[in-house]
């Protein structure tokens, strides 16, 4: 099949490693035309070994082969790495960030460019199941749109937002949202073990649990509170359950924890 895309990545991280498989698996690119820098010799062998693309430790020659660029470079090397492109890119190339809390003002004044897509994928993109939120520039496409929305929905699913404050807010929710997920996972499998449960039982129950109520809640036309009460008895075991997290304040606990977390996006943000 011919190739529709020519894809290079700044950086072979997790993240980008995890998008340019999925590229792959779905025909967007095929493994030859995609390129990752890294300035580390066991990792870039691992990325051409695992999965056929071309690697280089130089991130100017990367940039030379695609005609989209996603930067999915550690917060830490990132300055760095700005410096290095700015001026860099040709005319029209596009720029898609996944570098997390990096917001396109920063990304044009530090590249000298202007055709940018910024987004935020979550972890389970690495698995096919993300969630990523992501916004453009005025300039970018409607063509160089669809391409990113491809590219980012090869990862699970994708929203496109016209204002760029969504991304903080994403961020808090669906950026964030995993931690919060394992933290209530690991605390259900800890309250399991306490009843006497082994721990390897627990487990299976717990993520079986987990993912088969989303899958349910997904498939039903019912809202979320609907749900609860059909599961809730009146005077039963999930009614005790419930009143404990109530008193416990669950609900206002987790709304104040995503405002934490958005509050600390916008300030890591500038």
């Amino acid at each position: 099949m011919e190739s529709k895309l020519k894809i290079s990545f700044i950086g072979g991280g997790n993240m980008g490693a995890a998008m340019a498989a999925a590229i792959v698996a779905r025909n967007l690119a095929a493994a030859r035309e995609i390129t990752i820098s890294d300035v580390s010799a066991e990792r870039r062998s691992f990325l051409s070994g695992e999965y056929g693309v071309s690697v280089t430790e130089s991130n100017l020659k990367a940039l030379t082969q695609g005609e989209i660029v996603v930067l999915a470079v550690k917060p830490q090397q990132l300055n760095g790495v700005l410096a290095e492109l700015k001026g860099k890119l040709a005319p029209g190339q596009l720029l898609l960030s996944i570098a997390a809390g990096v917001k396109i003002d920063t990304l044009m004044s530090g590249l000298g460019h202007d055709y940018i897509v910024r987004a935020m994928p979550n972890t389970p993109a690495q698995v096919g199941r993300g969630m990523t939120v992501w916004t453009a520039t005025p300039v970018v496409t409607p063509g160089q749109k669809m391409a990113a929305a491809s590219i980012l929905g090869a990862m699970g699913r994708e929203i496109y937002v016209n204002d760029e404050s969504y991304i903080d807010m994403a961020t808090a929710v669906s950026g964030s949202g995993p931690a919060y997920v394992f933290l209530f996972m690991e605390a259900l499998i800890e309250a399991a073990v306490a009843l006497g449960l082994p721990r390897d039982m627990a487990r299976q129950m717990v993520f079986q649990t987990l993912a088969g109520s989303v899958e349910y809640a997904a498939q039903s036309d019912a809202d979320l509170a609907e749900l609860r009460r059909r599961v809730t008895s009146p005077g039963g075991t999930t009614a005790a359950a419930l009143l404990q997290l109530d008193e416990g304040r669950f609900a206002l606990v987790i709304k104040e924890a995503v405002a934490a977390a958005h509050r600390r996006a916008r300030e890591l943000g500038g």
